[in-house]
């Protein structure tokens, strides 16, 4: 039988993550969230580095005991029954495709900026030949993310050396006045697409060398590292051009480049932001896939989204299905809008992920975890509650068409959960009980021991 390949390591997975967080939401977004939060904008990145560490918190503990694509299906599944775990995949899917066409609308942005190409059509080319590169094996795939990610780092650098001239040069406090602080957490809501990606890392455990120490630390040096870097570019970026200008451009941290070195610098921003959001989309397309295969693998979804390619070792067809559905979304138009969509759809997700990791605390208390989310009251994990609250507070910032566009697809998740998952509730739930119980008599036994 055609398995994963298991070929990353701590670094190479640490830098694969980071080149998905540090993408196109940093390079696209930042200039509409400035126009929600005024000079406050390094909060909001603030604010949604806080509920992505809390949530990537849970994802580690998590990771560390089942490290399988497919994570978050599998995570619920364990915690909850199969019928939410597919509502849950299924919710990561869609986030996962309208996001990839988000950020190709990004990529295709600063492409035509410098060849003058129609924008739709070259976000579609480059979700094409990034799905190539997919099929083409994991290796392939994570050396060219790495390459991205450096050079998206040293643009970052670039910003932040670039502003420093003009740090303390305006009011860090002043926020939009028809809005306040509840533009801030607007902006919040629309930011966190900017730190999307940890997940992604999760689902190539099946692909990681011991994964159960690789990845829990992989995630939380990819978060620490993306957050400080967002949160010095956001005052970086406002220092040098004001919240108001800087919500008005298309290609915004080439802007503030060229507003501090001249034209030549707003080329070089450019070009990294071309590598920034080809990274991303290869990253989330990659992400995808490994959910879809994890699905189809564990009787989710048709098992045919399970076939590997014999050479590559990759799943093929899930790839070339999830290309077709990005390529649709790309027609909105929208980058704005699509975020959003996208970040409805993964809140909702990480909200179950961090009920899961709580009520797995209960359900496997006597089990190894490589990982361990610190702070507790009894077997309670504070981090893991706060995680989920955060995640609502989040959600409810947005407006209402976009909670409208979440409802209906959770609801037309929960119809297709009763075409693909049929009657294996039930035993998935007894067989749980009666590897809880096992895990309990360890424990006791543990205990006597001590």
């Amino acid at each position: 039988m055609v398995k994963l390949k298991r070929e990353l390591t701590l670094w190479e997975l640490t830098l694969t993550g980071i080149g998905i967080i540090l993408g196109a939401g940093i390079y696209v977004l930042i200039g509409e969230a400035a126009g929600l939060s005024g000079n406050m904008i390094w909060m909001s990145f603030i604010i949604a580095g806080v509920v992505a560490a809390l949530t990537g918190l849970s994802y580690a503990e998590l990771a560390s005991l089942f490290p399988k694509a497919g994570a978050e299906f599998v995570f619920t599944e364990k915690a909850f029954n199969k019928r939410l775990a597919f509502i849950i995949g299924w919710l990561l899917i869609t986030a996962c495709i309208v996001s990839a066409s988000a950020v190709a609308l990004g990529f295709a942005g600063y492409f035509s900026a410098f060849f003058n190409t129609p924008i739709i059509l070259t976000a579609i080319g480059a979700l094409i030949v990034l799905s190539i590169i997919q099929i083409l094996g994991i290796k392939t795939s994570a050396r060219f993310a790495i390459i991205c990610a450096i050079i998206t780092i040293l643009g970052l650098l670039g910003v932040i050396v670039f502003g420093i001239p003009y740090f303390d040069s305006i009011n860090y406090f002043e926020m939009v006045p028809e809005l306040g602080f509840a533009g801030v957490l607007s902006a919040a809501s629309l930011v966190f697409f900017a730190y999307i990606g940890f997940d992604t890392m999760i689902n190539m455990g099946e692909e990681t060398k011991n994964p159960k120490v690789v990845v829990p630390e992989a995630t939380i040096i990819a978060i620490v590292i993306s957050t400080v870097l967002y949160i010095l570019v956001a005052i970086s970026s406002v220092s040098v051009m004001g919240w108001e200008a800087l919500s008005q451009s298309s290609a915004p941290l080439a802007d503030v480049a060229a507003e501090s070195l001249g034209s030549n610098a707003f080329l070089i921003l450019g070009f990294v932001a071309l590598f920034a959001t080809t990274s991303t989309i290869l990253l989330i397309l990659l992400a995808a896939s490994r959910l879809t295969y994890g699905m189809a693998e564990g009787n989710g979804l048709p098992i045919v989204l399970a076939k590997l390619h014999p050479k590559w070792k990759t799943p093929w067809v899930a790839i070339i299905i999830l290309l077709i559905c990005s390529s649709i979304f790309v027609l909105i138009g929208k980058i704005g809008i699509v975020a959003n969509m996208t970040n409805i759809a993964i809140l909702a997700s990480f909200f179950i992920v961090n009920c899961s990791a709580i009520i797995l605390r209960y359900k496997l208390p006597g089990i190894h975890r490589n990982f361990k989310i610190p702070l507790s009251i009894g077997k309670f994990p504070i981090i893991p509650f706060f995680g989920a609250l955060t995640c609502v507070l989040l959600i409810i910032q947005m407006e209402f068409e976009v909670i409208l566009f979440g409802s209906s697809i959770i609801i037309i998740g929960f119809l297709l959960s009763y075409i693909f998952v049929k009657d294996n509730i039930k035993p998935v739930v007894i067989q749980e009980k009666i590897h809880t119980r096992n895990h309990k008599k360890v424990y006791k036994k543990r205990k006597k021991k001590k």
